[in-house]
């Protein structure tokens, strides 16, 4: 197996665990595509990705119709997507993904996370280079065989495509999305969820004190809710 296989068994447990936080996210995501495409999910893929995995989080659809219709809202205010680098503790590298309204605060809490944690904000590029950013899926097994999808959809960006007890994940770089997504739909294959990753290339091992004063910045970064995803080179 590859990098993807083993960088989502080590965050299995971890992602969408709170169902709230998962709520919130979701809203914001409908929000940035409504904006961005419309509202009408046929002619928005993104809004169609997002609505595909609301329904992965058992988000009622009474809860993304109305989010849609207060998306449409001119006085809705938008989100902007911001990246946010840095290094915790013990040289472990940091990427904040954030969908704010308001950039000042959140820029103001990253950085009290940072140093709070014994930790620096870099400036942009400083890490990000370290991660591999990648687009996935998630389909049904419904009899697949995943080593013969993969060679099919190797011409469409697919890399490294598994089975796992929830079905087959695809793992391609983040300009293929659009290209895999409009593949599996022709096909009818439906797509249960899909997202976005940054994969770290080189991971760095810790002791259990080291992990913990880690795993504290992480988790102060994580429990914030202009805070959508948070990735780092510590080997978990």
């Amino acid at each position: 197996m590859g990098r993807a296989f083993e960088f989502r068994k080590g965050r299995k447990m971890k992602r969408w665990s709170a169902m709230a936080k998962a709520f919130t996210r979701i809203g914001k995501d409908i929000v940035m595509a409504v904006k961005e495409g419309g509202p009408n999910p046929d002619a928005n893929s993104r809004l169609r990705a997002v609505i595909q995995n609301s329904k992965a989080v058992n988000m009622p659809k009474e809860n993304v119709e109305r989010a849609i219709k207060k998306a449409t809202d001119k006085d809705t205010a938008n989100y902007k997507e911001v990246l946010f680098e840095g290094y915790a503790p013990h040289g472990i590298a940091i990427l904040v993904e954030t969908a704010t309204d308001n950039n000042n605060r959140t820029v103001a809490n990253v950085r009290s996370y940072f140093n709070k944690c014994n930790g620096t904000m870099g400036t942009q590029g400083s890490v990000e280079f370290m991660f591999d950013h990648t687009c996935n899926f998630r389909i049904p097994a419904n009899g697949i065989d995943p080593e013969e999808l993969e060679l099919e959809l190797i011409d469409f960006g697919a890399e490294e495509v598994f089975e796992d007890e929830d079905g087959i994940l695809i793992y391609a770089p983040f300009g293929s999305f659009g290209t895999i997504q409009k593949e599996l739909e022709n096909r009818k294959i439906e797509i249960l969820s899909s997202g976005f990753e940054r994969i770290p290339q080189i991971t760095k091992k810790l002791t259990e004190v080291e992990m913990a004063d880690v795993e504290k910045l992480i988790e102060k970064m994580e429990e914030d809710d202009d805070v959508m995803n948070v990735y780092h080179t510590m080997e978990e």
